[in-house]
């Protein structure tokens, strides 16, 4: 297997974004000898952290002048892409929609997949470049059928694989990762010995249109109408006090739910149709089992029923371990039974198969043991009976999932 990459001399495009690893990966493609010249986007919302309006031309924003610096410095092109439609449409109006929805979604997996190597890429190929580099620590290889494999980054602390497990096969023959191979420490030691200014320049959020308020705050600004409260309720369905807004909260979650007692209490689900929190024990939010929705596949092919893989339900959380089967015959469709029960498996995150180092494909949480058995509790109830029969499919991820899925 081989590094993916472009021949030296070729003209490659680099996702500048004024930061430490988009400067040290065009510095580093520059001294392989590539022709360098730098892109930046622009979402329609980088002026919310320069505290302007949403709108704000591109020529005033601090990560355009950065990048523009840095292009200066190192004496290549560069030019500001407008994304502002497509972030909004593929980013933010779901992120903010599906969190009302009773969902946890991560909006960095609809920006690699669309924007960053969707539009972005684009841009690049049609400005003759060959390949789009960007500071991402994850890395590409090549088999001898000409297959792209996608691997973790060689430090597991800033490992970025999961967010990019959707990257179809055209995608990732386009692509180049030069820092994959290296650790953060490297990169800033690296950075101060080339010079570069971005050297000292902060490190970027994990949410880059949301500064400040919180993202249940950004989705009330965004909307224009408040979250709606309503009841908490434990797993036999009795009544333990008022939630502010199903989209402040997340599976797993035990801090900030306003309940006293003797016992430590976890949201074991969201239930956007009676707008209902259900916690229990620690027990109860646990789940041995889950099923995943509009899965891909690296290599274009699923693995074999009965492959026991890592998975990781979250992008910073650790690995567990389980054994995959599909449901039906639509591989988009697929079960994991866990070997350890997880308190975190929240409907909306990925769910990212790994093999060893390699990453195998994913797809979005649909369905969890927890979910389920809040469901059937909720609706044995004799007042206002709770159902979600889309849920109970083995086919089809419930109405709201779905809708994500369409847009995707």
């Amino acid at each position: 297997m081989t590094r993916s990459g472009p021949t030296t001399g070729a003209r490659v495009a680099v996702a500048l974004s004024g930061g430490v690893d988009s400067a040290v990966t065009a510095a580093l493609l520059l001294k392989a000898g590539h022709e360098v010249f730098g892109l930046t986007m622009t979402t329609g919302f980088d002026a919310v952290s320069a505290g302007g309006e949403l709108d704000h031309p591109a020529g005033g924003l601090p990560h355009v002048a950065a990048a523009a610096g840095v292009a200066r410095q190192l004496g290549i092109p560069h030019q500001v892409v407008d994304v502002r439609d497509t972030f909004r449409q593929v980013v933010v109006e779901p992120f903010c929609r599906l969190y009302r929805e009773g969902l946890t979604p991560n909006p960095c997996l609809a920006c690699n997949r669309f924007v960053k190597f969707g539009r972005l890429l684009e841009t690049a190929l049609d400005m003759g470049a060959g390949h789009l580099a960007t500071g991402h620590y994850a890395r590409v290889a090549k088999d001898a059928a000409g297959l792209h494999h996608l691997f973790k980054g060689r430090d597991p602390a800033k490992d970025q694989s999961y967010v990019l497990y959707g990257l179809s096969q055209d995608q990732l023959s386009h692509v180049m990762f030069p820092l994959g191979g290296m650790e953060k420490a490297e990169v800033k030691v690296l950075a101060a010995r080339m010079g570069l200014q971005a050297a000292v320049r902060p490190e970027s959020q994990d949410i880059c249109f949301i500064t400040g308020e919180g993202h249940a705050d950004f989705i009330e600004t965004w909307s224009g109408t408040r979250l709606a409260e309503g009841s908490i309720l434990d797993t036999a369905g009795r009544r333990l006090g008022t939630h502010r807004g199903l989209a402040r909260y997340t599976v797993g979650q035990r801090r900030g739910l306003g309940l006293g007692g003797p016992h430590a209490l976890y949201v074991v689900a969201l239930i956007p149709e009676a707008n209902a929190l259900v916690v229990g024990s620690a027990h109860e939010a646990a789940s041995r089992w889950l099923s995943a929705t509009g899965a891909t596949f690296v290599s274009g092919s699923p693995p074999p029923a009965g492959a026991r893989l890592a998975v990781r339900l979250r992008y910073r959380a650790r690995e567990t371990t389980g054994v995959v089967s599909y449901p039906s015959e639509d591989p988009a469709v697929f079960h994991v039974s866990l070997d350890v029960p997880h308190r975190a498996a929240a409907p909306g995150q990925a769910a990212v198969l790994y093999r060893g180092e390699e990453v195998v494909g994913g797809g979005i949480i649909a369905r969890t043991e927890a979910l389920e058995r809040a469901l059937s509790a909720l609706s044995s109830r004799p007042r206002r009976p709770v159902t979600r029969e889309a849920s109970r499919r083995e086919d089809r991820p419930p109405a709201h999932l779905q809708r994500f899925h369409e847009e995707s």
